[in-house]
């Protein structure tokens, strides 16, 4: 099959190891290369196998979900205990921009359609249970949170249910976290950079979703704005909050409320 990229790289089995593989795939979203990191189950994959791509924040790589938080050991447990059906997990870099493009098109990139359409394509290319009747999610921590529920609502055609984890929900929020100037991101239309927003404007064809907060997280109030914006539409969702704050350890716990959400989709 010919490959729908200049260039594709995949990483060899006899050196993989812990169900991780590796694409490197050129694509002009990106004017270059983007990196993803793929789990693949050690379970026998079926036809139309899910696949959930797992955003990460700010400072980050595609190494990040699996280095960090051991989420494919967590998936790889999961799925052993018949709690969640065999799933294969996406974790491509945010297109390396800065300190984080917010998965948004700025600056003569376009690291929105890098997610919602480059890594998918890839994905099939070198998964081939991964086929255009698979489901599709999307989910995410922070700047991934906040591309998670933006990308998810945007592009509902493309994902089944959408996750996000301590989210920024709006762009003023990546001045906490980043030195690049917030103009860098601002969008013709002000409100495609707001998660509540998109969400709103998206609300008839919206798939299901769900996020959370930790109660000492910098980003708490931000997510309980979101959740009573979203109420007051009458947007049906679900949103918690646990114990924890905006730190790996919540995160590595927390992913698993999405992937049993996506399971039950």
């Amino acid at each position: 099959m010919k490959s729908k990229f200049k260039t594709i790289e995949v990483s060899n089995a006899e050196f993989e190891s812990d169900n991780l593989r590796f694409i490197t795939i050129k694509t002009p979203n990106l004017k270059g290369r983007g990196d993803i990191c793929l789990y693949v189950p050690s379970a026998k994959l079926e036809a139309n196998t899910p696949l959930v791509i797992l955003l990460h924040g700010v400072y980050g790589s595609a190494w990040i979900w699996s280095q960090k938080a051991g989420v494919h050991r967590t998936a790889e447990r999961m799925i052993s205990t018949n709690e969640i059906k065999p799933t294969v997990i996406a974790m491509p870099s945010d297109g390396l921009w800065g300190d984080g493009s917010a998965y948004l098109p700025h600056n003569n990139f376009n690291f929105e359609k890098w997610i919602a359409e480059d890594v998918i394509t890839a994905v099939k290319e070198v998964v081939e249970t991964i086929t255009d009747s698979s489901k599709v999610f999307i989910g995410g921590l922070s700047m991934g949170g906040y591309g998670a529920l933006r990308l998810g609502a945007k592009y509902s055609n493309t994902f089944s249910g959408f996750s996000g984890h301590s989210s920024i929900t709006d762009i003023p929020q990546m001045g906490l976290f980043v030195e690049e100037e917030l103009k860098n991101y601002k969008q013709k239309n002000s409100a495609e950079a707001s998660v509540f927003e998109t969400i709103k404007n998206n609300k008839e064809n919206i798939s299901p979703f769900r996020f959370d907060c930790g109660r000492n997280d910098e980003l708490i109030e931000h997510n309980r704005k979101l959740h009573q914006q979203l109420v007051k539409e009458n947007i049906s969702h679900i949103y918690e909050e646990f114990e924890g704050k905006h730190e790996w350890s919540y995160w590595e716990n927390h992913v698993e409320d999405s992937l049993r959400f996506f399971n039950k989709l």
